[in-house]
């Protein structure tokens, strides 16, 4: 399977494939970022299973790392998957969720039916 580009409410979007490379660093975002563009997309989804494994820890920094090119280059980028294990051990991480998902910027999901109902709203 490869990265798809469709359009879903409206909005140009890049739908990573879920066995393409582990993102670990800002160079990697870059990376998704120009596919993005290349798509002429303006949301990047990223499965759970594209992140590494630190980026649900908060403490690594990398989640940070990560988001900031996104907010920087003006995309949109919505976290697909489950995380509600990770976030019953973290107060911060709960909290950082609850904050992404009331703003536009960056969205954690935990389906692609979740993603379209967010889209859908506005």
């Amino acid at each position: 399977m490869t990265d798809k580009s469709y359009a879903l409410c409206g909005v140009p979007i890049l739908e990573c494939d879920a066995q393409g490379p582990v993102v670990r660093t800002g160079a990697d975002a870059t990376d998704l970022i120009s596919a993005a563009w290349s798509h002429k997309a303006e949301l990047v989804v990223v499965p759970l299973a594209r992140l590494d494994e630190g980026f649900l820890t908060l403490s690594t920094r990398i989640a940070g790392e990560i988001i900031q090119k996104f907010v920087t280059y003006g995309l949109r980028l919505a976290i697909l998957g489950d995380i509600g294990e990770a976030s019953a051990r973290s107060a911060a991480l709960r909290d950082f969720v609850y904050e992404s998902n009331r703003g536009r910027h960056v969205w954690f999901v935990p389906d692609l039916d979740a993603l379209q109902e967010r889209l859908a709203r506005g």
